[in-house]
């Protein structure tokens, strides 16, 4: 997923906004909204990840939703990691591709993920979490 206005935003004001650029990212209208439809409720928890896994996949049939669905479901997990993993961080990388960055320095690629996950149901998103928590 691309963000484009956030690398604007930065080289205008010369320093990155940490947790606006978070709270943008935390967002997840779609996904939250497709939750709460489904009786799920998002707390930025683990285990809301797997609640999210459990869910049936009624948005596979339509390609729009399933690629904004993807989007967010790859930003709800970075923010799960970055909310839960002690170092974790959002990081823009300078495509504008939002990326979590571990203590480690270790970076992965949620939206990336959250596509996968949406398209196929594979890897789950609280199987990708345990992964990078036991980073």
């Amino acid at each position: 997923m691309n963000i484009p206005f956030l690398g604007n935003r930065r080289r205008k004001l010369g320093v990155p906004d940490p947790a606006g650029i978070a709270e943008l990212l935390a967002e997840c209208e779609l996904l939250r909204s497709q939750a709460s439809r489904a009786g799920v409720r998002l707390d930025d928890s683990a285990v809301s990840l797997e609640a999210l896994d459990q869910l049936v996949p009624l948005w596979r049939d339509d390609e729009e939703t399933l690629t904004w669905l993807g989007n967010d479901a790859g930003l709800y997990l970075g923010t799960v990691i970055v909310r839960t993993v002690p170092g974790a961080a959002w990081e823009i990388r300078h495509d504008g591709q939002p990326v979590v960055r571990l203590a480690s320095g270790r970076e992965f690629d949620v939206v990336d993920s959250g596509h996968e996950w949406a398209a196929n149901g594979v890897p789950e998103l609280s199987q990708l979490y345990a992964e990078v928590a036991e980073s």
